[in-house]
């Protein structure tokens, strides 16, 4: 570092340590902690199951910035090249929309097998790997609901796709020796005001017990909720709200998820970290 950040990080220090906070000692477990990055920062949620697709659910992203990666190994190579560049241990989130397979795979269909060359890389990179079904960009989400929705057999489908996901997830955690953590995040939502808030909950608080009913070995897969708080075309209502998942993971013992990227006009992270720790 040169003098002048010398001097900035000395005095930073001096400041944490005023508050009791031991700047060196934080750095060295920030060395010990992994952080699991996000598969798709590498291309902005395209995917690789329809490349073309429009993409869905309220997410902002454009999808579009140039030389994004526009297949697995591209993205791969580039995600070696983040990796080189970041400091620190790390995982890698993926979500169901980046199998690899040669011909169209349903979502309620996807298998350990079409994630198997993402599983030999994370060996050769000596990286664990989380896991995440992908709840949009769908013609079946195309109404803003999935595990909530009212019609039995598009709800049907999204929980069939969470329990395949969840196999994938434990084949991950058995191949890589060490847990994979799955987030069901759905986009679930209304853009004005509802006259019932109650019913889309009760449908989703039952598909979620659906998808967890096949007993995993905690060793290979950990299951783990995301409230929505915002996103575009549900700014009024989402289902899945931070209260619902702080509830529903407390009494199903499941992993709490709490966003860190995304617009949370209704609370901040560490505000809802507190209040999820006490």
């Amino acid at each position: 570092m040169t003098t002048q950040l010398e001097q900035a990080w000395e005095l930073a220090k001096q400041r944490f340590a005023a508050v009791g906070i031991d700047v060196e000692e934080a750095l060295r477990q920030l060395d010990r902690l992994p952080v699991s990055i996000h598969c798709w920062q590498g291309d902005d949620v395209s995917g690789f199951e329809n490349p073309e697709g429009s993409l869905t659910g309220g997410i902002q992203a454009t999808g579009n910035y140039p030389g994004k990666a526009r297949n697995a190994s591209e993205l791969r190579a580039d995600l070696e090249q983040a990796m080189r560049l970041i400091p620190g241990p790390k995982r890698l989130n993926l979500h169901a929309i980046y199998l690899e397979s040669d011909t169209p795979v349903s979502r309620d269909q996807i298998k350990p097998e079409h994630f198997k060359n993402w599983v030999e890389w994370a060996k050769a990179n000596q990286l664990g790997l989380d896991f995440s079904p992908s709840c949009f960009s769908h013609p079946l989400s195309a109404d803003g609901f999935t595990l909530s929705h009212p019609d039995d057999s598009i709800r049907q489908f999204w929980i069939d796709h969470c329990k395949a996901s969840r196999r994938v997830s434990a084949y991950f955690g058995e191949q890589l020796g060490t847990p994979s953590v799955m987030n069901i995040w759905i986009p679930d939502g209304m853009k004005d005001i509802t006259v019932d808030r109650l019913a889309p909950r009760q449908r989703l608080l039952a598909a979620l017990d659906e998808v967890i009913s096949e007993k995993l070995d905690p060793a290979h897969h950990i299951d783990a909720v995301e409230s929505k708080l915002f996103g575009i075309g549900a700014e009024s209502y989402t289902v899945g709200s931070n209260e619902f998942y702080m509830g529903y993971a407390t009494s199903r013992h499941t992993v709490c998820a709490a966003v860190a990227a995304a617009r949370q006009p209704s609370g901040s992270l560490g505000q809802r970290s507190r209040g999820a720790t006490g």
